[in-house]
């Protein structure tokens, strides 16, 4: 499963811009005000030599009231989440009281430990680092997250000895279907209904699952692999109230994956979170299948309204089929399997070279590509560039200026035409260079054209 390291310091250190920096998004806001990041921000880190999940936290302190004592228990569970932390300082600043509160934190978790050294651009970095020896944690990395300067090494070290193979080897055609959804929608007793036993806890109380439980099966002469995710989890003591949904674990469930079924509640409207972690796994370029379960409680005058609010809140992925259906009954989970398999031929197929190129040239004669400045966009031959998601390299001139709904109709007529049920297809472009617009044939050819008049005169 992919590595989780989790960001953590005082307020004001820049740790959600590191976050930013290493997952290359913007979804942590960023301000020079301390305390800003409140709850806890997950995304797939795209800097170092493996794949991760990061976890961007709200500034730990010493003696909190209010809102910071629920900053601290979000920043704990992030603690607790992560095989790796990274300890962010503000080198401008120097070691201060809080540093040293955090640190003694860290070490009590028995998590590694990599102190990053923040904002460290244009500082003799052995002279700011000088203090912070005194915290025990080796040598500290100096990086400038608002320039993105030594992030690569920074990742280098701390995922040092990490990968992000699969814990247990799996079969080459071993299908892996991932389960996510809220808690209390199902999914430990769909994953059950699947298998033909009672192989994980199912209850109608949120969060029986507590973590993600990896189940391999045969159906049909084929191997699948089932991951059940976590809804929700308890903390230790019974007492305490129930934990958000662990979010890290769906991540890594979604990279897992082949195939990904979202199961909702019919019962229940599709939340934010729904759609964000649909998003997610939009974005991981997985085969999507939406399970609407429960089905068979719903009154019938009730079931066209519910198509309708799906429709209009699940429309970012019209290619996922919808599934009505009752996990405890069984209804309609038989056609479920059927369409994930389907959808992970799809995400798989092999696509020739030369099939490619005759649905693309059929596309740009049924619709040609627009013009750009009085030039026609040539769009010469395709070839596959990947699968899961099946990707398409399309080559020809011009092609940064081909518009978003010329993507998206060439995107259509592939699916189509390969039938890529399920599953985003990414198109590709790829400008073929132009020998006349390279410097030294252009003086070549600029010489033979004096030459040529010489010999006229």
């Amino acid at each position: 499963m992919l590595p989780i390291v989790a960001l953590v310091g005082r307020p004001n250190v820049g740790k959600s811009t590191l976050f930013n920096v290493l997952t290359g998004t913007r979804d942590a806001i960023v301000a020079d005000v301390p305390g800003l990041t409140r709850d806890r921000q997950y995304g797939f880190g795209r800097v170092g030599p493996v794949p991760c999940v990061l976890i961007d936290t709200g500034g730990l302190v010493e003696n909190p009231s209010g809102i910071e004592a629920q900053m601290r228990a979000q920043t704990e569970r992030a603690v607790q989440e992560a095989d790796r932390l990274l300890f962010v300082v503000d080198a401008r600043s120097g070691l201060t009281p809080q540093d040293r509160f955090v640190a003694r934190e860290l070490r009590r978790s028995g998590k590694p430990v990599t102190l990053v050294l923040n904002k460290a651009e244009g500082l003799d970095l052995e002279i700011a680092a000088a203090d912070f020896h005194a915290l025990g944690f080796g040598e500290p990395v100096g990086v400038s997250a608002s320039h993105g300067r030594g992030c690569e090494d920074l990742m280098a070290l701390a995922l040092q000895g990490l990968n992000s193979e699969p814990a247990e080897a799996s079969h080459p055609d071993e299908v892996r279907i991932a389960i996510i959804g809220r808690p209390n929608v199902g999914k430990s007793t769909l994953v059950n209904r699947l298998l033909g036993e009672e192989r994980v806890i199912a209850s109608d109380q949120p969060g029986t699952t507590r973590d993600s439980i990896l189940v391999p099966f045969e159906r049909d002469g084929r191997r699948f692999a089932l991951i059940d995710t976590a809804g929700m989890r308890r903390r230790a003591r019974v007492a305490d109230v129930i934990e958000r949904a662990s979010v890290a674990k769906t991540l890594q469930a979604i990279e897992e994956a082949h195939v990904v079924i979202l199961v909702l509640d019919a019962h229940d409207t599709v939340a934010e979170q729904d759609a964000s972690v649909l998003g997610v796994a939009l974005e991981r370029g997985r085969a999507l299948i939406i399970a609407v379960n429960k089905w068979d409680g719903i009154p019938m005058d009730q079931r066209e309204q519910i198509h309708r609010q799906l429709a209009l809140k699940l429309d970012f992925v019209p290619f996922a089929p919808l599934h009505f259906i009752s996990a405890r009954h069984g209804t309609g989970v038989g056609e479920l399997l059927h369409s994930t398999l389907r959808a992970y031929e799809a995400a798989m197929r092999e696509m020739p070279t030369r099939e490619l190129t005759r649905t693309l040239e059929r596309a740009t004669t049924a619709h040609q590509p627009p013009l750009v400045r009085g030039r026609r966009i040539k769009l010469r031959y395709a070839h596959q560039g990947g699968r899961n998601p099946p990707r398409v390299i399309i080559h020809g001139n011009q092609t940064s200026s081909v518009p978003g709904a010329y993507t998206r109709y060439l995107t259509n007529v592939f699916r189509k035409s390969f039938d890529l049920f399920a599953t985003p297809v990414v198109v590709e472009y790829r400008t073929d260079e132009n020998p006349y617009d390279r410097p030294g044939r252009a003086k070549k050819s600029g010489e033979v054209k004096r030459r040529a008049r010489k010999s006229r005169r």
